[in-house]
This record gives C-alpha cells, structure tokens and sequence, in this order.
C-alpha cells in the first residue's frame, strides 16, 4: 500500500458516526483497536481494569483523531460493574454500534492437577462471563434500538491449539468461540454481526518477555512461518473491517491472524 492510498484508506471513515465499547483497551489490541477506529471516525468507550494512565493515554490518542472518548473503570468478571460501565456508556453517547471484547487474563502455567479452582474461576470468569456479561447487555441495546450492530470477541489460536499448562485460558477460548458461533444465529434476524478475532502471538504485555528481552522473542518466533510476532496495529485494523459495513456478511465466524502458526503445527512429524 503506498501512501495516497494510505491516506485514502483513513479518509474513508469507515466508522464514521458509530460508538464502540472496547474492554481492556488501555493497552495492547484494545488501545490500537481504539485508535484505529477513531481514524475510521468512531467514538470509544474505553474500558480499563486497573492502568488509569494507560486508559487515559488511549482517550488522548482517541480525542487526537477529533473523535470523543470516556473512560471507565470495569472488572469485566463481575456483572454489576458491566451493566453500570454500559450505563456510563449509554448516558455519554445514547447508544452503541460496536462491542468489541478484549479484556482477558492469560494461561496460569500450571497443569490441571495442580491447578486451584480459585486460578480456574478467575480466568473463567474474566475470560467467559465477562464477555457473556457484554454480549448480553449489547444485545439487549441493539434489539431495543431496532437491530443492527457489530460484535467482536477477541479469542486466541488457543480456542484450537492446547497447550500443556494452559487449561484454564485454553478452555475459556474455546468457550468463546461457540458463544460467538451461538450469537451470530440468535442476532441474524436483528442483523448484529457477530465473529470472533484470534491472533498468534502479538508484541503486547501477554508477551512482555519478548518484548524486553531480543532473544527470547527470537526464540518464540520460529514456530510461525512469517518468523514475527504481529504487532497490535495489525490486529486493529482487521478488527475496523469486522466493525465496518465492509463485513455485513460476515457473522459466526472466526477471523485467525497468526502469521501461518495454526499451519505450521505438524511439521516435522
């Protein structure tokens, strides 16, 4: 892509008149996803659980792009502090176009026969009752507001690939995934478009390790045939098409980004 036609991608606002509530968007996917849609001409509800200053630094870039952002406070895993984020949203903006769940916590890395049930319940929890939390109350907005609307939940190539001290994130993945297959046939007569986005390793704090150390992301990389890890702007701007007009006949489906990883798997076998 050259630069005219860069700069004709950001004029097209493709998004432009929409609200879109972001959870976990004061870092990584979640604050490029709401900076990426400002361009497109969204105005963002941003979610945070604990980074005030990485919330705040996401509302800066937001109201950079002219657009208008809120900041909320919201422990995605408990449900009266979803349903009162939603009314903050509501009261700021009157309405909201676009769901986007992102908020997670990851794998604990340990195996499930030393695995507490308090480390289960946490990721289940945040992982699954949170975006069950969100999608509901999302639902019900559209609904009453006539139809229309996009959903996008957030999951991982883990919803597919076990890994050996991952059951709690694993499972809540795959618990995702049908939620979303299981939305997309109950809002199609409303029209609400419902998919999934399910990145490969990404440079965010999941992976902060790599990030801080060259030899260690070096070392990461060579299962995925690109040889990289994404970067977050990446995941964002798939997340703009599945928010977009661009996408209405798009629902019930997962969108991978993974560099080839989920291909790449039974090499050498």
């Amino acid at each position: 892509m050259n630069d005219n036609e860069k700069e004709q991608h950001v004029a097209a606002k493709r998004l432009d008149g929409k609200t879109a509530l972001i959870t976990g968007s004061d870092s990584g996917i979640g604050q490029a996803t709401a900076v990426e849609f400002a361009k497109e001409g969204a105005d963002v509800v941003v979610s945070y659980h604990s980074d005030s200053g990485g919330a705040n630094e996401t509302r800066k870039a937001v109201e950079a792009q002219g657009r208008r952002a809120i900041v909320v406070q919201c422990d995605v895993s408990d449900e009266s502090q979803v349903e009162s984020m939603f009314d903050q949203a509501l009261k700021s903006f009157g309405t909201l176009d676009i769901l986007m769940n992102n908020a997670g916590v990851d794998a604990s890395g340990t195996k499930v026969a030393e695995l507490s049930t308090e480390v289960w319940d946490k990721a289940i929890r945040t992982n699954v009752y949170g975006y069950f939390f969100c999608c509901r109350r999302f639902a019900q907005i559209r609904t009453a507001a006539g139809g229309e609307g996009k959903i996008i939940n957030v999951t991982s190539v883990h919803e597919d690939i076990p890994n050996a001290g991952g059951a709690d994130y694993d499972c809540s993945k795959g618990a995702i995934r049908m939620l979303t297959r299981t939305l997309a046939l109950e809002l199609a007569p409303q029209k609400v478009n419902v998919n999934g986005l399910a990145p490969g390793m990404v440079l965010t704090p999941f992976n902060q390790e790599a990030i801080d150390d060259p030899e260690v992301l070096e070392e990461q990389v060579q299962s995925i045939p690109w040889k990289r890890a994404a970067q977050p702007e990446e995941i964002a701007r798939l997340a703009v098409f599945l928010a977009s007009s661009d996408a209405d006949y798009v629902t019930g489906t997962t969108y991978v980004m993974d560099g080839g990883l989920m291909r790449n798997l039974g090499q050498g076998a």
